[in-house]
């Protein structure tokens, strides 16, 4: 255990000193967040009622399917993962330490949108905030599954970037944090409720806890966690 919380704790260090953290889980969020927060409560402010979940739904996607798979390929498809099995460290031990880093800097990247919405533009807070950072936390969990999925599955950078983009884009624009999913077509409305960012927003934006909300992600991470144990065993026997 000690030797885990070690591994965790450098993932958590290096994480800080990384550009590409750094820029994914705060700086664009946030900014996108200054920006963006005070061109919707100005067009519509209405807006303001759902301004933190919905812009939290965003930064979270972004570190999530953007931020981690990289940091994951650098590992798992590098000769660092051959110094993993050279020293006996297992593989999966590289994959929950980032996993739990960006955890803890999306929270932190949230805490931030929710302390100073409500601030800055306005924004009404959640009425109940413990149950709103539990539904967040799930959210960002089962966000960070796919982005693990994304970042044992592929090799190339290159592919990486194009496939966590097809992915991310959609999460951001059918999940209703634009605009509301009632304007989309039958097929987008479809296709949106198969991403996370979809179910974490109604979830976040609910002020009691609905199943029906809870349940397609529960699916989505059961899913991606299965999917995380194939491709470590795979990895493994390469």
């Amino acid at each position: 255990m000690s030797a885990f919380l070690y591994g965790v704790g450098l993932q958590w260090k290096l994480d800080i000193r990384s550009k590409s953290l750094l820029i994914t889980c705060y700086v664009v969020p946030l900014l996108f967040f200054a920006v963006m927060g005070g061109i919707f409560t100005s067009v519509n402010p209405a807006a303001k009622d759902t301004l933190i979940q919905s812009m939290t739904v965003m930064g979270v996607s972004m570190g999530a399917l953007i931020g981690l798979p990289p940091s994951l390929v650098e590992i798992y498809a590098s000769d660092i993962k051959k110094a993993y099995k050279a020293n006996g460290v297992p593989l999966y031990l590289g994959l929950v330490s980032m996993y739990l880093s960006a955890f803890i800097h999306l929270m932190i990247m949230s805490g931030i949108i929710y302390v100073t919405a409500p601030l800055v533009f306005d924004a009404a807070l959640p009425e109940h905030p413990l149950f709103y950072f539990g539904m967040l936390a799930v959210f960002i969990a089962v966000s960070l599954g796919i982005g693990s999925v994304l970042g044992l599955a592929m090799k190339n950078q290159a592919k990486l970037t194009m496939v966590s983009q097809l992915i991310f884009l959609p999460s951001i624009m059918l999940s209703g944090i634009m605009f509301p999913v009632d304007l989309l077509p039958g097929l987008f409305r479809n296709l949106g409720n198969m991403v996370p960012a979809t179910w974490g927003y109604r979830l976040m934006s609910d002020t009691s806890f609905t199943f029906g909300n809870l349940w397609p992600l529960a699916v989505i991470l059961a899913a991606a966690v299965a999917l995380c144990v194939i491709l470590l065993n795979r990895l493994k026997s390469e």
